[in-house]
């Protein structure tokens, strides 16, 4: 092997120029994959956790999925039937068993829960109704479950722990009718329960209809202004790991019957969306490093038709097929390896140089950074398939050189 390795250096060394170009082609290739693979993957990555910290990882909600079998159903099971025009009976709406199902979930590790009950209300300012989405929490889990506290431009969750009678409000909201943290607003329910809250904090998360339609206040207010004295209508759920949103999700449903949603559930279309992007993304990529090594496959082969008396004479000398074929694809393995080596760092020099742009898009206030992913996949995926192009490019003309017969050569023949 030591001497199959001195004649590939040889030959590589022969040809420096070319050899050179080659090789720059390689670590340039990777240095692009690299790079470009990175933000692509972080971008993703920087989605899908904007998607899921602003939503719940499962959500409970307060129906059934599929609609209650009737008695005539089992009667004819299995039987051409047709019901129409079926009615439900009038029902209080609310998960039945909220406060055990939840007590339930918190027991398991790396899980967390809390009820809410969501209705509508109205606000009425200066002759102008306007609806608001009321969210009824237990204050002490909103900061566990929700982005709220995160988002919070005036006060704190812990203000509706102090505050029973407080309320949590959006910045569009506050802008468009000019209230502030300590003004009190009124609001009417669908029952016609009327309610004065205290304006206890003020939160903002860019997203222009939330900000001005969503309130947040403590659970019981709510239940006592929908008439829904300890009921809930869904239950949020947040994972250590949100990986696992779907099956545990398929398992909450089979168990109490209620409808439960993954995050995964929700988002199947983006999800789907993402997966396309992703083969695209890396198909462009790869077209780079493959065209890197289109040129290792032009330099190795210029070798072996340059070198025909050389194989010839090795042949002669008891150097089989086999052999031949060896010493060119140590040459690709050679130039793959060290444009592995010196296209890496070039990669995270480009990386570290496209994670310190900024700008701000029109509306946002702070400025963005481009994401960029450091993680090691994105290195092993970039390194491994340089090296396997550029043996890939080495092998097929490697076969040709294996083939020559060194007596035709050696008698100038063709």
């Amino acid at each position: 092997m030591n001497l199959f390795l001195t004649i590939a250096v040889k030959h590589i060394l022969a040809r420096k120029r070319q050899s050179f170009v080659s090789l720059l082609g390689i670590i340039i290739g990777v240095a692009f994959f690299l790079a470009i693979a990175s933000l692509m993957q972080g971008s993703q990555n920087d989605f899908i956790k904007r998607l899921i910290d602003n939503s719940p990882h499962i959500t409970v909600h307060d129906e059934y999925r599929n609609a209650k079998e009737q008695p005539v159903e089992k009667l004819y099971r299995g039987q051409v039937i047709e019901l129409r025009s079926v009615q439900p009976l009038p029902e209080t709406r609310g998960i039945r068993g909220y406060k055990q199902v939840v007590e339930n979930l918190k027991s398991r590790p790396g899980v967390r829960a809390s009820a809410t009950l969501t209705g509508q209300a109205i606000l009425n300012y200066a002759g102008r109704d306007n609806a608001i989405v009321l969210n009824g929490m237990i204050p002490a889990d909103m900061k566990d479950l929700t982005t709220v506290e995160e988002n919070m431009k005036v006060g704190s969750v812990d203000d509706l722990i102090s505050n029973r009678n407080g309320i949590i409000v959006g910045a569009e909201l506050c802008r468009r009718l000019m209230l502030e943290v300590g003004d009190n607003i009124t609001l009417t329910a669908s029952t016609g329960q009327v309610r004065t809250f205290k304006i206890v904090g003020v939160f903002q998360t860019g997203r222009l209809d939330y900000d001005d339609q969503q309130a947040f206040t403590d659970i019981k207010r709510v239940q006592a202004m929908m008439n829904k004295s300890n009921r809930a209508n869904t239950i949020i759920i947040k994972m250590d790991n949100s990986n696992g949103a779907r099956e545990l999700a398929s398992e909450i449903e089979g168990r109490i019957g209620y409808k439960t949603v993954s995050w995964q559930e929700a988002s199947e279309d983006i999800m789907s969306t993402l997966m396309i992007r992703n083969i695209i993304m890396y198909t462009v990529v790869s077209a780079v490093l493959l065209v890197a090594a289109f040129g290792i496959y032009n330099i190795i082969f210029t070798i072996i038709m340059e070198k025909q008396k050389d194989i010839a004479i090795l042949k002669s000398m008891g150097f089989r097929a086999g052999d031949i074929k060896w010493i060119f694809i140590i040459q690709g393995c050679i130039l793959g390896i060290a444009g592995v080596v010196f296209g890496l760092p070039l990669g995270c020099v480009l990386m570290f140089a496209l994670s310190q742009i900024t700008f701000s898009p029109p509306g946002v206030s702070e400025p963005i950074q481009m994401p960029i992913d450091w993680s090691a996949p994105q290195f092993i995926i970039a390194g491994a398939f340089a090296f396997f192009a550029a043996v890939l490019a080495s092998y097929l003309p490697a076969k040709k050189g294996a083939r020559v017969l060194p007596v035709d050569i050696l008698r100038g023949g063709q």
